[in-house]
């Protein structure tokens, strides 16, 4: 079973490029599980309904998020549905070491068209941080509840040692942690012995002419003149980041991830 990762979706130039190659990608990779993080999608600062359903149109099974999931107020209410709602509004997941009561879910259960069972979890983490709970607790009440053995977890998270520490935490009970929220793809992609696929960092899918894919010369003024200002969503020489993982679905261990970065 092959699943698909897409990496931070970054503004119009993140879609567009992702909206460019996701068909083919998909069907030469046999793709049974397509999941996006989405947060970053409108203008650089979180999602609206229109947005996520366009990427729902485009394949997308599971949309993940992060800090930014709040910053299109319109989200709120379109996520706010009942746990058995089987709107595509489940499917959109805000970190779940949230505190309790906030909107929406941080776990999807469900199942491929090939008719194998899976779940997606949507974790933030703590370090330079803030607003969550602990993240390695909360994945460990995650996974008593979960059912299905390919599990893939988005963890949201500024610090590579927090992100190496939860690859470790969850190796051999999961199928997948990857690693967002920094826009740099790492080049650390492994299986670990226990048969979880880790990426301390999928990457950034937008503009690389950009600082983390705002326009450059507002961030350099920041760092300049330490003046605050608005910043703009670049658009310049867009990539798309994945990580392409491939699995055991009896099982759900990982045999292999691969990096994947594709220009225009």
């Amino acid at each position: 079973m092959n699943i698909l990762f897409v990496g931070d979706i970054f503004g119009s130039a993140g879609r567009r490029i992702v909206r460019e190659h996701i068909d083919h990608v998909r069907e030469a990779n046999n793709v049974e599980l397509l999941i996006f993080n989405a947060e970053n999608a409108a203008g650089g600062f979180g999602v609206t309904p229109q947005i996520a359903e366009e990427f729902f149109d485009m394949g997308a099974d599971v949309l993940t998020t992060g800090n930014h999931v709040w910053d299109k107020r319109e989200l709120i209410d379109y996520i706010t549905v009942p746990s058995d709602s089987p709107e595509r509004a489940r499917r959109i997941l805000r970190p779940a070491n949230f505190e309790r009561g906030v909107p929406g879910y941080g776990v999807f259960e469900g199942k491929t068209q090939n008719g194998t069972d899976y779940a997606v979890a949507n974790l933030m983490g703590k370090v330079f941080m803030s607003g969550t709970n602990n993240p390695f607790l909360a994945a460990n009440e995650i996974l008593g509840n979960i059912k299905a053995k390919v599990i893939v977890v988005d963890f949201h998270g500024e610090a590579t040692s927090e992100k190496v520490a939860m690859g470790w935490h969850l190796d051999g009970r999961v199928t997948a942690v990857l690693g967002t929220h920094t826009h740099v793809p790492t080049a650390d992609e492994r299986v670990l012995p226990g048969g979880t696929a880790y990426q301390t960092d999928v990457g950034m899918s937008g503009p690389y002419d950009s600082v983390i894919g705002v326009e450059r010369d507002l961030v350099l003024h920041r760092f300049l003149t330490g003046m605050p200002g608005k910043f703009e969503a670049a658009k310049g020489n867009p990539k798309m980041c994945a990580a392409l993982i491939a699995c055991d679905p009896a099982t759900g261990r990982a045999t292999s991830i691969q990096r994947i970065m594709l220009g225009e």
